[in-house]
């Protein structure tokens, strides 16, 4: 009996998660319940009651969140006009967004920008480094004296991988990384150009901890199919912005610091609503923290 309920919620889990990704990959969409239901093979009845009861709200509550959450990324992260940010938020006006936005914030879209826009004082540089642009590639790095970092840009390629889930503080994931990497195992699918990264999809400064999503990924060919929890889908390539933060994982709040606070506000281009990916270059179990190498890319509008 047990084992018939745990393949129930693993079955139910990968239905949710089919739903969860597509939702944040169209957000912009107002979505349909029957598509969503069908898309999880459940009825529309019973959809919503599963949908609540294994993400803890409701899909007209998820999709309003996110939405006020990628407005908020937006605020603190670009100059778009508050009225375009409210418009793509699903607002039909200036002041059903500020509402909606003071409700859950506890200040206006202005307010919140005025204060995140702020020159945050960074802390003392670690080992974070930047590789220099391409020449011609559009890309004006500042002056080392005024800020001692370059960046380059690169173009990542739609990547096929393998993935789980992890909902709950940043700091967590690793067990959802042994669960990944045992079901990987038992697959046989490690081999020499496999890569391993996370993908970040909030802000711990606007989302609250227990439900910020990351993805534990990993590159996998044509032929793997999921499984269970583990999904499988293709990342859509794109223009990125490249860091290689050296050291402890728990430092990587840093080089986030140092690009979102100060490196894209002297830039003629935004970040992209989305994850960001952060690949692992080298074995944590057999690397001493210091020596950690991470790079952390962010996707830029083109």
């Amino acid at each position: 009996m047990k084992e018939t309920k745990a393949s129930t919620r693993e079955d139910y889990a990968s239905r949710i998660l089919r739903v969860l990704v597509y939702i944040q990959e169209h957000l912009e969409e107002a979505p349909a319940l029957e598509r969503l239901a069908a898309l999880a093979h459940f009825s529309p009845f019973h959809f919503h009651r599963v949908f609540r009861g294994m993400v803890g709200e409701s899909v007209g509550a998820h999709v309003r969140r996110l939405r006020l959450e990628r407005a908020a990324v937006r605020l603190k992260t670009s100059s778009d006009p508050v009225t375009e940010i409210a418009f793509e938020a699903g607002y039909e006006s200036h002041e059903a967004f500020t509402r909606a936005f003071g409700s859950h914030f506890g200040r206006s879209p202005s307010a919140f920008r005025s204060a995140e826009r702020a020159s945050p004082e960074l802390p003392a540089p670690s080992r974070v480094h930047f590789s220099p642009g391409r020449p011609g590639a559009g890309f004006h790095p500042l002056a080392a004296e005024a800020f001692p970092m370059e960046a380059k840009l690169r173009r990542l390629e739609p990547m096929r991988v393998a993935f789980l889930r992890h909902v709950g503080p940043y700091d967590e994931v690793g067990s959802t990384w042994e669960r990944l990497t045992d079901w990987a195992g038992a697959q046989c699918l490690f081999g020499s150009d496999t890569r391993f990264f996370g993908a970040a999809f909030d802000d711990p400064e606007i989302t609250e901890a227990r439900r910020l999503r990351y993805d534990a990924c990993m590159t996998v060919d044509a032929s793997v199919r999921a499984e269970g929890d583990i999904g499988v889908r293709t990342l859509p390539g794109g223009r990125y912005v490249v860091a290689l933060h050296e050291g402890p994982y728990s430092t990587l709040g840093e080089t986030y610091a140092a690009l979102f606070g100060r490196w894209f506000a002297a830039q003629p281009f935004d970040p992209e609503p989305g994850p960001t990916l952060e690949f692992y270059l080298n074995d944590p179990d057999s690397t001493d923290p210091e020596d950690l190498l991470t790079e952390v890319c962010v996707r830029i509008q083109e």
